[in-house]
């Protein structure tokens, strides 16, 4: 078995080191004789989507969002919802995820058009939502317990559907207000959860690699990994939110 990885602009959107994704991903499948190849892809760059088994898009600031409008709608917004539609897993995060909605709208109204893949929208605050936090997977996202760490001014909200990829345990999640985190729709997984999201996140790392393997292949399984290391981290950090 194979897995073919699309990293979608690795030079501009990689805050907080969210290549890692990337790096784990190929990681946990290796580890278990499965193999993995990545291609990157970055501005100006303009070779189909088709054939690629799970696409990555990591967080960028503002500016960086303003900087791909110009290259996503010269085609590679088309590209993208294709391949959404089709069914192929993506995991974007923070800025990555709020370029699949509709808009961003500033806090003093400047408007970014996005590629509309998915039904959302982000509207700009002057307070930033910063810190660790964690949230709980729906059950059609694998129902793991995700840590992570957010930092965005932008608060979003989920349109017609597009069902939150999780509730919100401790910290602001989407928007601060509904209790929500993220989006998925088909195979699609948004989050705003930096840090790198999948190494501190076994269970659902595993989730989106299986997600990949069993659209490609029909059906699939993961060997159990020794994930002692990981999984104490990510225990530590869920205690010290829930003291907190």
């Amino acid at each position: 078995m194979e897995l073919k990885i699309c990293h979608m602009y690795p030079d501009v959107l990689n805050l907080y080191g969210d290549r890692g994704n990337v790096m784990c991903m190929t990681r946990r499948l290796q580890w278990r004789g499965i193999e993995a190849s990545v291609t990157r892809l970055p501005i100006g760059s303009s070779p189909s989507l088709a054939g690629f088994d799970l696409v990555f898009i990591g967080g960028g600031q503002d500016f960086e969002q303003q900087v791909l409008l110009a290259d996503l709608h010269r085609g590679k917004d088309r590209e993208i919802k294709a391949a959404i539609e089709d069914g192929v897993p993506f995991l974007t995060i923070c800025g990555g995820y709020q370029m699949l909605g509709s808009y961003y709208e500033t806090y003093d109204g400047q408007r970014c058009d996005f590629i509309g893949a998915l039904d959302l929208y982000t509207v700009g605050a002057v307070q930033r939502m910063i810190g660790n936090y964690s949230f709980q997977c729906e059950a059609s996202a694998g129902s793991s317990v995700v840590v992570g760490f957010e930092n965005h001014s932008g608060k979003t909200w989920l349109g017609s559907g597009v069902e939150p990829l999780g509730k919100v345990l401790s910290g602001f999640g989407n928007n601060s207000q509904d209790g929500t985190e993220g989006a998925h729709y088909k195979n699609v997984f948004g989050t705003y959860s930096h840090g790198p999201l999948l190494p501190k996140n076994p269970a659902f790392c595993d989730h989106l690699l299986l997600t990949a393997l069993e659209r490609k292949y029909g059906k699939a399984e993961l060997a159990p990994l020794d994930d002692s290391a990981e999984l104490l981290a990510h225990d530590e950090m869920c205690r010290r939110l829930t003291k907190g």
